[in-house]
């Protein structure tokens, strides 16, 4: 491929609802300038966007495919991202480098709810965007009424139609332009006259175009009100600094799949989205007061990773953006977030999961390397004696979690390796070892989420997992004192084995707690008289800590317990550690059972951002699981309630929320303490801990 200079680029991310056409789109701007010779569709699984096996076989995608393609000796990297909302990781990732939006509409469903979220994300950045209406070759498509729902978006922007449908339903043959106030038949390539039956509509449309473009260029907004009439290229200026500003965003129509409307929208990326020159990228020297970092070739370079797979032929791909200056194959680059040093191969340009060798990036431009050692998403690289640092993405908490064990033998080995492979591709990924529970976790977004990363883990590396429901972490403590006396004595012939411990117990406060010792044990010799030798003091701890681990009521770990050996009795012969440390542990569980035991269930920090309308079966919802509200926000016509509820009655809350809110409502988790388990609770909870320990 060509090189490109930094003005003849632009970074475009398509966003929508799952199902807009996002995909169809961009293997109709591939036909449409020559990358291929035949229009990939997503029902056969032969878009260029869509390479990996699942995506094919659920006809959706799950991971943003950068694909690049050229038109009027234009770069146009567009980045192809998932619509359904568990893979909100990767249309972030895709958000932080691009450098404009698309967003897709359905034109028969409207805007739908991950229109309203990806539009957020849009003003989260600040990209300038366009709205392109899909499908409007569907039977159902209805223009107006798509429109309608697209211009109650948003309050303050103006979204101006650009392109009016020449038809509809079966009948859509072509768009009418309003810039260019010519009709363009099929893909838009060739244009001609207006028809008459359209004459009204495009003059009001027009009128609405001239507005918006003077209100985009304050000389022109003047000339404007004092009546003169803005010439085409003014228009077209005061139209551009709109759309840059952010004050307008332009509406288009298309049919993707028959590749109707593509060229007036590969004109508009073009002439009307920005290059990475009129952006300015959030970074610093860290040294400096400067934020902002400005695209170009002589500036010091400065590359950003926004997103890493695992290609199971060429290894580790690291897809990255030139922020500043260029970028050269066979060289060596620092990674400035790692301190590492990194060696550089031959530079990438994908279209899908082909890779198109260069010899260099310009600045603002998008690529790929093979086999980078130690770089990750999100880290920033560059010249060592010049650093510049960027913001990574933030990625929203974890809402969906697993327990993970391994298939076969063979699996335990590598299960650790692929986890952690796999949250390196998806930041939104990330697993752990729960050591209350004994189990591998696996937390991500939502059912499908993890699904995807199973049959990822076993398609590319090899390793096939089982999950389950995760078991709660709950704890066991004390809520009094008890006391205890336990002896074992064990004589089978030749040397036998006695020990004898008493003991007292009761809740660790800060007033029985050492000041610097642990603050979940304390334990305190108070043996007078020498009825235990004091070498035997660290078998008797060694006992009881190994309660602690497996408990006493569920086992479930313990915590806040002091424990004072008071007396005990040893025998000059028979006794050792052994002894001690079996009566101790003997000794302790009785205490706790004097000692009004408690279980302990973990209590989370759920903040939920619903729509008005669905506030009255949230809060309902909500009280059916023992949550105790902590307050309640209204934001930008959005309800927001704060509540604390137990992990137990949230565990599959993301499945239950969004069927209660149409998907609409979204919340985040955090671990606030554990609390008492009501009593009426408690024993069920011990019963199941039993009868899963007898099954193991």
């Amino acid at each position: 491929m060509d090189e490109y200079a930094t003005d003849f680029i632009r970074n475009v991310v398509l966003v929508g609802h799952g199902g807009s056409g996002k995909t169809s789109l961009v293997e109709a701007m591939l036909h449409v300038t020559g990358a291929t010779t035949r229009l990939g569709r997503v029902d056969d699984g032969s878009t260029i966007a869509d390479f990996e096996d699942e995506e094919r076989n659920r006809q959706m995608s799950i991971s943003t495919a950068m694909v690049a393609c050229v038109y009027e000796d234009y770069k146009i990297n567009l980045l192809d991202t998932p619509g359904f909302t568990d893979f909100v990781g990767e249309v972030k990732s895709a958000l932080q480098v691009a450098d404009a939006a698309i967003i897709v509409v359905d034109a028969v469903a409207g805007i739908e709810v991950g229109t309203e979220l990806v539009w957020d994300y849009c003003n989260e950045h600040n990209l300038p965007r366009f709205i392109v209406i899909n499908k409007m070759d569907r039977d159902n498509a209805n223009y107006s009424r798509a429109l309608s729902s697209v211009q109650q978006l948003a309050s303050d922007k103006k979204l101006i139609p650009v392109a009016l449908p020449w038809g509809e339903k079966s009948d859509f043959k072509g768009i009418i332009g309003m810039l260019t106030q010519k009709a363009r038949p099929g893909s838009g390539g060739e244009t001609e006259d207006i028809p008459e039956d359209y004459e009204n509509t495009v003059t009001i449309a027009r009128t609405e175009l001239e507005e918006a473009a003077a209100e985009g260029d304050d000389e022109l907004l003047m000339r404007y009100l004092d009546g003169e009439t803005l010439s085409p290229d003014e228009i077209e200026h005061g139209f551009k600094q709109a759309v840059l500003s952010g004050s307008c965003a332009p509406v288009l129509v298309a049919s993707a799949t028959e590749s109707i409307g593509i060229v007036p929208l590969l004109l508009g990326i073009t002439r009307y989205l920005p290059s990475p020159t009129e952006n300015l990228y959030a970074g610093s020297d860290k040294d400096a007061d400067t934020d902002t970092v400005q695209a170009q070739d002589s500036g010091p370079q400065g590359i950003f990773a926004f997103k890493t797979t695992a290609d199971p032929f060429v290894g580790k791909l690291t897809y990255l953006k030139v922020m500043s200056g260029i970028l050269e194959s066979d060289t060596r680059i620092q990674n400035h977030t790692r301190k590492t040093e990194e060696r550089i191969g031959t530079l990438h340009v994908m279209r899908g999961k082909e890779q198109i060798p260069v010899k260099l990036l310009h600045s603002g431009d998008l690529g790929t390397i093979a086999k980078l050692s130690n770089t990750a998403t999100g880290d920033s690289l560059g010249d060592k004696n010049n650093p510049l640092y960027f913001r990574a993405a933030v990625y929203p908490g974890s809402l969906y979690a697993v327990a993970v064990r391994p298939r076969t033998q063979a699996d335990s080995t590598k299960m650790g390796p692929t986890l952690t492979r796999l949250s390196e591709e998806d930041p939104t990924l990330s697993w752990r070892n729960e050591p209350s529970t004994k189990q591998t976790i696996l937390e991500g977004m939502g059912d499908q989420h993890i699904d995807i990363a199973l049959k990822r883990a076993e398609q590319k590396f090899g390793t096939s997992l089982d999950i389950s429901t995760p078991k709660v972490p709950y704890r066991e403590s004390i809520t009094g004192s008890g006391d205890s006396q336990y002896r074992h004595k064990k004589q089978s012939g030749g040397a036998g084995q006695f020990g004898e411990v008493h003991m007292h117990i009761e809740p660790l406060t800060s007033a029985n707690m050492d000041s610097d010792g642990d603050e979940n044990f304390c334990f305190k010799n108070k043996v007078f008289g020498g009825a235990i030798s004091a070498n035997f003091m660290p078998a008797i701890e060694k006992g009881i800590r190994n309660v602690l681990t497996d408990g006493a009521v569920a086992g479930f770990p313990m915590e806040k317990i002091f424990v004072a050996i008071t007396d005990g009795k040893e025998h000059p012969v028979d006794s050792k550690p052994i002894a001690f440390e079996i009566a101790a542990r003997e000794a302790f569980k009785l205490a706790v059972s004097n000692a009004s035991p408690v279980l302990l269930e973990p209590i989370m920090l759920i903040d939920i951002t619903v729509p008005e309308s669905n506030m009255g079966d949230v809060m309902s919802d909500l009280n059916s699981r023992r949550a105790r509200v902590q307050g309640m926000d209204s934001i930008s016509g959005k309800s927001v309630v704060t509540a604390e509820v137990p992990l137990a009655e949230v565990q599959r809350y993301v499945t239950d929320l969004r069927s209660i809110t149409q998907g609409r409502g979204v919340f985040s988790l955090k671990y606030l303490r554990h609390e008492h388990v009501p009593s009426h609770l408690a024993q069920t909870v011990i019963d199941e801990a039993k009868s899963d320990s007898k099954d193991e």
